[in-house]
């Protein structure tokens, strides 16, 4: 049965049914309404079952073309099928096909050159392809006399050893320095002022007594750094030792919170309460409270094995680091990041195993209910927060403020909000606090009725109380007092107030159970019309002219001015969604001549791509008589907080980095936030004094915004959580583990990414794990970062690795400018700098700037080359700390040695370095379309999809000419935003290090255009096993007669396909090699990985040198670009190309930069190709074979298994080979 769709209420035909086009700005002229049960509607199908959805043949044009745009955006096709009347749009999910067409185009040639081909004669005559170039047989040969490593373990999860007479020395020394400081005795002071703090002995015995605690506290009521202390506190009164480990989502909570802890008790940080966050720590044992990230306790977890670590018995728990741990306090848990979510779901099956653990849940949302259900039923302390009043206002209520612009909009809210609280006299005050208290705790309503009943006023019936923010009607209408919610609504009393938690009386009644007072406030709800006729019409004359999908400049600009008409106090935050909405306001205040007097106002942006410089104008505060104006994302919704901001405008809009498993892309676009957002965005306004907030959105919006974001589980890639659960149960399924999650991933999810762990060779085919795979799972970073950290250790080249698996766990190091001249400079300084390693490259030109700055830092002109090149000095610092770090890391697993310099022989070879990069991006690979006329470029993936380079990206213009090979591009990441696919950050790749890498390489000869799928229409009435039977035996002896046709000379012209799409043509016996030197590479890696710590046997070691010579010299052959040249008014470049097949040394480096450039960088660099390889070219080398007289090269890959040669190899489904992330 068809569903049906909304219908348009008023049908308008048009003459053009095509409707007005998308570039109007404006969008479809549709009802807020029909766009929110849209959205519904294609949510549902996009996660169902169905493969079509047809709406009824009732939707106008305008309907019709709202449908379309909304699912480009999502990914979906659609389609209007019919005429007239019965005109129906269907909807489709977008399946992926790989492009089977035979495609008529010269072969990308692939050949090696006179000095690759010498060096490859040396390796093979010295040591012959045979059968010790099988990776298991490494394997085998080295498992018995494994290493028995021992690492240089951290204890800093481990409990102090303190006797009794220690701690209490410690308790009598943080008692004197209190007694001896003023500043100490007043922070003491401070702290017992907080809302928290009569809550101590409620919360050391609640988590004394009960194994799982949870504490929902709102912002500021100071649970996250006073429930450590009171815990720590506690048991040191009783002189006992404890390990406190306290999780934060992000690394500055974690270093910060700890900083301040330490503070409060007089202590420098490290001593008794420490972090350790990813690649850095302060503190050790002797720590009694260490705060970290959720991935680094996540990580501990795991490496205890708790799926190996059985209890004997509930008495006897399993000796190990986490049984040193006696409390794990898991904060702002109701921000559901993907390993807090994971970490939640391990804990819940160890508690059993450790009852002396005890877990403490913090969140700061009414959302506790649910984990409490999650833990069985764990028991919740609600703690009240404290922030002044806040009025809300909506865009129908923001309308009808700028309608009247000659009166003052703040007169009837500084009665609500300020006057009216302060009318009250102290003890009116202290009595309704005692009554709502009475009422609400002991049921005794008495009081609570007399002095509503006495005072009928809205200053005494919508009092809000002082600490929980609880009115009379809340009371009422959670105790479910029907007579007195009636009385009260009769009175006037504001049901949309919200008590500090965001509860509102319907919100409390449901939450209570209370259904009929619940229905009484509804159906009153229903009746009061929620704004005036005029205002009604003033929005729907609004939306029909505006896109509410956009930011509206405008409005917010003559809001911002009406506020500052009307009031001369206070700064005024303002939420937008990304930079470019940031951008386009403050050029659009700028360039207003009521905001461009800078003495006046101060316009600034918070994003964290803005330098640190201008980041801190942010909380400075504004001289007298000037006004703060700040521009921010989400993130002063909870990261920060600006303590004078009275006024908050909310655009009801974020920037959302989400992943689409069903079409296994990322995607970036902008979205409605969510309720728990809308409060807290809200609550910016009442930190300091009572404030005002302006949501950008209608009511009804509101009221259809999602409770809570989507948790991060389900909308990122989950390689590295595929990953642990393999490492954590060995012989558990990744989707039966994932399945315990609070909110499990989809199993497109899990697919996904037990694809990509299988193509590095993390996990076999049947999903077993790996002794690579064991070893990827043990590095902080990625897998595949971490597989390309190997990777350069065997080719010598590790220094830029460390910074691209950096600088891929944390940011971009380039600054993002606000004016149009600077953002060219900032285009062209990034191009510049990607010249240095060979140009093309987004990924190196963060190498070469790391290297630049780290240069300039030590000839003192950092501030000067970061300023030339809009590179952010804090980010470079940040990245050098991650590195040595990282460095560390990699030496104590024996990886490297104490001197890494011997790693780094080839680091800035260009060839071996886009290698390295092609180990750490594949199977993310795609190649360079010729550009239309008028057409933004775009590359074509494995899955067929046509994807636009990023304006950002510095190959944005590259080109090529239509008769030449066209370029392989490597990449990070496919994005899926507002207007369609895009990659940002890429490079451009030669096919050697592809063919090396690739997962499986197949031969065929030059003229085969077979693409795989045979005609079955001979087998139309034979058993569907015999029909595979039939055809398997028929490919393998089809496969074998090829294969010795074509491999039969060296000099035969053969055509090789990678992961089945990318074809190059190249020789018989460059094949041959390619092949082997495959195989060798992935024994050397199973080597290092099994025995790290010893050399390469003679044979891989001498294959390892020899593929780094010949990707010294072929590294970038077969790639022929040309880069259209920058605006010669800002350009601090001439446009570079890279030549077809000249082999790239250092020498080739740094062409076409300036000498400040070239003063920083590979100043002392040279060639390191051995000079004793032969150069001559070598006679034909003869291939032992195997069997079936193919040459011994058994495919499958640097990292896995065998595939066979000829032109139907299987393989996985290459239109899966695109991660997210």
């Amino acid at each position: 049965m068809t569903p049906t769709a909304p219908s348009s209420s008023a049908k308008k035909k048009q003459k053009n049914g095509k409707g007005p086009k998308p570039t109007d700005g404006k969008g479809p002229k549709v009802t807020e309404a029909y766009r929110i049960r849209i959205n519904e509607i294609l949510e549902r199908f996009r996660t169902s079952e169905d493969d079509v959805y047809t709406f009824e043949a009732d939707l106008s044009n305008q309907e019709r073309r709202f449908v379309h745009e909304t699912c480009r955006k999502m990914g979906m096709k659609s389609k209007s099928s019919g005429h007239g009347n019965q005109r129906r749009l269907s909807l489709y999910k977008n399946k992926k096909k790989v492009d089977t067409t035979k495609e008529k185009e010269n072969l990308t040639s692939f050949t090696f050159s006179e000095e690759a081909r010498g060096v490859l004669q040396n390796l093979f005559t010295q040591y012959p392809p045979d059968d010790q170039d099988l990776g298991d047989e490494i394997v085998a040969k080295h498992r018995r006399r494994t290493e028995n490593l021992r690492y240089n373990r951290d204890d800093i999860f481990n409990r102090p050893l303190m006797c009794q007479g220690e701690i209490a020395k410690k308790v009598g020394s943080l008692a004197s320095r209190v007694k001896k400081s003023p500043d100490l005795r007043q922070i003491t002071e401070e702290r017992a002022k907080l809302p928290i703090a009569s809550f101590r002995d409620v919360i050391t015995s609640t988590v004394e007594s009960n194994q799982v605690v949870l504490i929902s506290g709102e912002t500021g009521c100071g649970k996250t750094t006073q429930v450590p202390q009171f815990l720590l506190d506690d048991r040191w009164g009783k002189r006992e030792s404890c390990k406190i480990v306290c999780t934060q989502p992000r690394r500055i909570s974690a270093t910060s919170v700890a900083e301040r802890i330490s503070c409060e008790r007089g202590e420098n940080i490290g001593e008794s309460v420490g972090y350790k966050i990813r690649l850095e720590s302060k503190g050790g044992r002797h720590s009694s409270i260490v705060f970290c990230t959720n991935g680094v306790l996540l990580r501990v977890l795991v490496s205890k094995g708790t799926g190996r670590l059985k209890a004997v018995s509930p008495k006897t728990p399993p000796r190990d680091d986490v049984s040193d741990i006696t409390h794990i306090i898991v904060d702002e848990i109701h921000e559901r990041d993907r390993n807090s979510d994971f970490m939640l779901a391990i804990l819940r099956d160890m508690l059993p195993s450790y009852p002396e653990l005890r877990l403490v849940l913090m969140s700061a949302t009414l959302d506790a209910e649910r984990f409490s259900q999650y833990f069985g039923g764990s028991p919740i302390i609600r703690v009240p927060g404290f922030t002044y009043p806040v009025k809300a206002f909506y865009l129908e209520d923001v309308l009808s403020i700028l309608k009247g612009a000659e009166s003052n909009h703040l007169d009837c809210t500084s009665e609500d909000t300020t006057a009216e609280q302060f009318e009250l006299t102290e003890e009116y005050r202290i009595a309704l606090d005692e009554a709502i208290n009475l009422a609400w705790s002991n049921d005794e309503f008495e009081s609570l009725l007399d002095l509503v009943s006495s005072e009928g006023t809205p200053k005494i019936f919508n009092y809000q109380h002082s600490l929980s923010g609880i009115t009379p009607l809340m009371v009422f209408a959670g105790k479910g007092r029907v007579g007195d919610v009636c009385m009260l609504l009769s009175f006037g009393a504001d049901y949309h107030l919200r008590a500090n938690d965001g509860t509102t009386a319907l919100e409390l009644a449901e939450r209570e159970n209370q259904e009929e007072a619940a229905d009484i406030i509804r159906n009153h709800m229903e009746k009061v019309p929620s704004n005036s006729e005029e205002e009604k019409e003033l929005l729907n004359k609004y939306l029909s002219t505006s896109n509410p999908e956009l930011v509206d400049v405008v409005l917010i600009e003559q809001l911002l001015r009406k506020i500052c008409m009307d009031s001369t106090d206070g700064a005024i935050l303002v939420f937008l969604p990304g930079w470019d909405d940031i951008n386009k306001v403050r050029e659009r205040l700028c360039t207003s001549p009521f905001f461009k007097d800078s003495s006046k106002y101060i316009i600034s942006a918070l994003h964290s791509m803005v330098p640190s410089e201008e980041q801190k104008k942010v909380f400075r505060q504004s001289p007298p008589g000037c006004r703060k104006i700040v521009l921010s994302t989400n993130i002063a919704e909870t990261a920060i907080t600006i303590n004078d901001v009275v006024y908050v405008i909310d655009s009801g809009r974020m920037k959302e980095k989400s992943y689409d498993p069903y079409d296994n892309v990322s995607t970036l676009q902008t979205s409605w936030v969510s309720k728990a957002s809308a409060k807290q965005r809200e609550g910016r306004a009442g930190r300091c004094q009572p404030g005002i907030c302006y949501h950008l959105y209608s009511k009804l919006r509101a009221a259809s915004l999602a409770d809570f974001q989507v948790p991060e589980i389900k909308r990122t890639p989950i390689e590295e959580l595929c990953l642990q659960a393999k490492l954590l149960e060995p012989n558990c399924k990744i989707e039966d583990f994932l399945s315990k999650t609070l909110d499990p991933p989809v199993f497109e999810t899990i697919r996904n990414a037990m694809i990509v762990l299988q193509d590095i060779g993390a996990l076999s085919v049947d999903g077993e794990l790996t002794d690579l795979g064991e070893k990827l799972g043990a590095l902080p970073v990625h897998p595949l970062i971490s597989k390309m950290l190997l990777f350069s250790i065997l080719l010598k080249c590790l220094d830029p690795a460390l910074t691209l698996a950096c600088a891929a766990n944390y940011r971009d190091p380039f600054t993002l400018p606000m004016l149009p001249n600077e953002k060219k400079r900032a285009a062209a300084a990034k191009s510049e700098l990607a010249l240095l390693s060979g140009g093309n490259s987004d990924q190196l030109a963060v190498i070469a700037a790391f290297e630049c700055w780290k240069n300039a830092k030590n000839k003192v002109q950092e501030k000067q080359f970061c300023s030339e090149y809009f590179v952010s000095s804090g980010t470079m610092s940040m990245l050098s700390r991650m590195r040595k770090q990282l460095q560390n890391e990699l030496l104590r697993h024996g990886f490297i040695p104490e001197d890494v310099s011997s790693c780094n022989l080839n680091a800035h070879d260009p060839g071996i370095l886009r290698a390295v990069l092609v180990s750490g991006l594949y199977p993310m690979v795609a190649r360079l379309r010729p550009a239309l006329r008028n057409t933004r470029r775009f590359v074509e993936t494995a899955g067929g999809d046509k994807v636009r380079l990023h304006p950002h990206s510095s190959n944005f213009k590259l080109s090529f000419m239509k008769s030449s090979d066209r370029p392989l591009i490597m990449y990070d990441e496919i994005t899926r935003g507002d207007g369609g696919m895009h990659i940002r950050n890429c490079s451009v790749t030669g096919p050697l290090p592809l063919l090396l890498w690739a997962t499986e390489i197949v031969v065929a000869p030059v003229n085969d255009t077979d693409d795989g799928d045979d005609d079955e229409s001979d087998y139309e009435d034979t058993d569907e096993d015999q029909i595979d039977e039939d055809k398997t035996e028929m490919q393998n002896k089809s496969g074998a007669q090829s294969g010795n046709k074509i491999m039969s000379s060296p000099d035969n012209a053969v055509k090789i396909v990678v992961d089945r799409w990318l074809s190059f043509e190249s020789t018989a016996l460059d094949v041959a090699q390619i092949y082997c030197l495959r195989e060798r590479l992935s024994s050397a890696i199973l080597s290092k990985v099994i025995c790290p710590r010893k050399v390469l046997p003679p044979f891989l070691g001498a294959s390892m040198h020899a593929i780094a010579c010949v990707l010294s010299y072929d590294g970038l052959s077969g790639v022929s670009l040309q880069s259209e040249p920058v605006d010669a008014v800002t350009s601090i470049v001439n446009a570079t190309e890279i030549n077809q097949s000249t082999p790239r040394g250092t020498e080739m480096m740094g062409q076409d930069s300036n000498r400040f450039l070239k003063s920083l960088m590979y100043s002392h660099t040279r060639r390191n190709t051995p000079s004793n390889l032969p150069t001559n070219i070598p006679p034909p080398y003869v291939l032992t074979t195997n069997s079936n007289g193919l040459p011994f090269v058994n495919s499958g890959g640097a990292l896995r298994g065998s595939g066979i040669v000829g032109p139907l190899a299987p393989m996985g489904d290459s239109t899966k080979r695109q991660r997210g992330n």
